[in-house]
């Protein structure tokens, strides 16, 4: 069964809340289609490189050689095995071959029924659950979950872990879509969502459910599912897999 059975849960959301989630649902999908393809968007990440320790290479420097549509940022991260911070460089490309590919978001039509009204608990102190990541050979990172998010669905009662992402939850789900090639099938690792909170009240709309960055570049390290965030049922909401104009869906 997926998720945690708990005694706490929620109905599906209001109808004033599907309202609003449906009204804005065309603009984020604009929003969505320009940003992945802006110049430091996820298509255009074309290089990650994590730097030795000492190597004070700057962004000007890891540019040297590179044409002027390419641009530098500095990112860090904890070692797996030290805890000691690392200290990494990433190139964008804002005319990347991704970009220029580029043709779609496939996305499920909105679904109000994929609109849900959660309670959330938060937990005290800084609770951290251990995510896997993609490129991380099976380790795993241990990530801030400031609560629980409970909710009924269909008869069952649900306790899902979003982590805090600089201060918005994230949540990072799976269900049965995942690597499906039929039509209704979405990126095989997985998907993420925003979730809004205000106070013990969480909204999970689905439908904007998007392909998480490393569905566009192979440079990302996203985290993956824990198990109960895995659904037993397909979410038919949100997005499905990137398309690129030779007709490839990531």
């Amino acid at each position: 069964m997926p998720g945690i059975v708990t005694e706490t849960s929620t109905a599906l959301a209001s109808p004033s809340a599907v309202e609003t989630a449906k009204a804005g649902y065309a603009e984020w999908r604009a929003w969505r289609l320009g940003s992945v393809a802006s110049p430091t968007g996820n298509l255009a990440l074309i290089e990650t490189r994590w730097l030795p320790d000492g190597d004070e290479t700057t962004p000007d420097q890891a540019l040297a050689g590179r044409r002027a549509t390419v641009t530098a940022t500095v990112l860090t991260r904890r070692n797996l095995e030290t805890g000691a911070p690392e200290r990494g460089i990433r190139l964008w490309d804002a005319d990347s071959p991704a970009i220029r590919a580029f043709e779609t978001i496939e996305a499920f039509p909105f679904d109000p029924s994929w609109v849900i009204e959660a309670t959330f608990t938060p937990v005290d102190g800084d609770r951290t659950i251990p995510f896997e990541h993609i490129r991380d050979n099976g380790l795993t990172r241990e990530l801030v979950v400031p609560g629980d998010i409970t909710f009924e669905r269909d008869g069952v009662d649900y306790t899902l872990s979003a982590f805090d992402d600089d201060g918005t939850l994230l949540l990072v789900f799976g269900d049965p879509t995942n690597g499906d090639e039929g039509p209704e099938g979405t990126y095989a690792s997985g998907r993420f969502l925003f979730v809004t909170r205000e106070g013990d009240r969480a909204v999970l709309d689905f439908n904007r459910a998007f392909v998480p960055p490393c569905g566009f570049s192979d440079q990302y390290n996203c985290p993956l599912p824990p198990r109960n965030n895995r659904f037993a049922v397909p979410v038919t909401a949100g997005e499905k897999r990137v398309v690129l104009r030779d007709g490839a869906a990531h």
